[in-house]
């Protein structure tokens, strides 16, 4: 079924509402988490393509940096290589990484490079180990049950943190005209690679770009409350007693932390947006009303 046409007015109104925040947001970097439903669904592919290209045009910087789990757990059954996780990370073994950096720094990597560059982009794709840019130490996993009487460490192999991050390529990249498109894998000063949970690397980024906005495309509408009511606008401590009352729990916990950690670091808000909603890139931007939960780092 056809789309209602807009009328001109309509037009009119949408582009006006859009003015003030393409002025605010004109020069400055946006990192966007591109991951979930977001990249399963080939509308929601092309609509978020065209909505980073659409912002590039209008002089805003955007930066993707993605994830790829479903993709990398398709290829490994394909292989016939067991996935194992352990809280909720996959166990990391050297024929699982070879794995992990041909999904993401090659298959879907290339895949949202030629869809922002079929959309009239101009995008690169790059991983941390492009002129080592993200350095990375092994992440250090503890276990404390019942039985035992100190933490045990649990070795789940080549998944890593962020240890530091060299903005230079970035920026050449965006000075360049290019747009960035970051796979989270990264090295460690013996060339090893590690395998890094994507929110992470955007958080991290967009503090050491100093981003005017981090955006994490989710699978929901937001951060809700208790009784399911999306929560529209909050600041850092606000933030930290819903996770203090366990209103935050779960998966939901390391991308709100990733993005509190953000806004105390001098990003200027971070969102959590639904990925499910078709443009929801610029919805959240460029309209009054978004789609999702915005945080800041201000204080009652």
């Amino acid at each position: 079924m056809d789309k209602p046409a807009l009328s001109s007015q309509e037009i009119a109104t949408v582009l006006t509402e859009a003015l003030p925040y393409l002025q605010r947001y004109a020069g400055k970097t946006v990192v966007v988490k591109y991951g979930g439903n977001a990249m399963e669904n080939d509308e929601l592919k092309n609509s978020f393509a065209q909505g980073v290209v659409l912002l590039k045009a209008v002089g805003i910087n955007p930066v993707v940096v993605h994830g790829g789990g479903p993709q990398i757990g398709d290829m490994l059954k394909r292989l016939n290589i067991e996935s194992r996780f352990v809280q909720g990370m996959r166990v990391t073994d050297s024929n699982t990484m070879d794995v992990v950096q041909m999904v993401l720094g090659g298959l879907v990597n290339k895949e949202i490079v030629t869809l922002i560059n079929n959309n009239g982009g101009r995008a690169i794709g790059i991983t941390g180990k492009d002129g080592r840019f993200i350095r990375a130490k092994r992440l250090v996993v503890t276990e404390l049950t019942p039985e035992m009487t100190a933490r045990e460490i649990i070795d789940i192999g080549q998944v890593g943190e962020v240890e530091s991050i060299d903005t230079d390529i970035i920026t050449m990249l965006q000075n360049s005209d290019f747009i960035p498109v970051v796979a989270p894998i990264g090295v460690d000063g013996t060339g090893a690679s590690y395998n890094i949970n994507a929110d992470l690397v955007a958080g991290r980024l967009a503090e050491e770009l100093v981003a005017e906005k981090l955006l994490l495309l989710t699978n929901t509408a937001g951060l809700l409350d208790k009784d399911d009511n999306l929560l529209t606008g909050l600041n850092s401590e606000q933030v930290e007693a819903l996770i203090a009352d366990g209103t935050i729990y779960g998966g939901m916990l390391p991308k709100i932390q990733c993005a509190l950690n953000a806004v105390k670091c001098g990003v200027k808000t971070a969102h959590i947006i639904d990925g499910r909603v078709p443009h929801a890139v610029l919805l959240e931007l460029l309209t009054d009303r978004g789609v999702g939960t915005l945080i800041t780092g201000d204080s009652v």
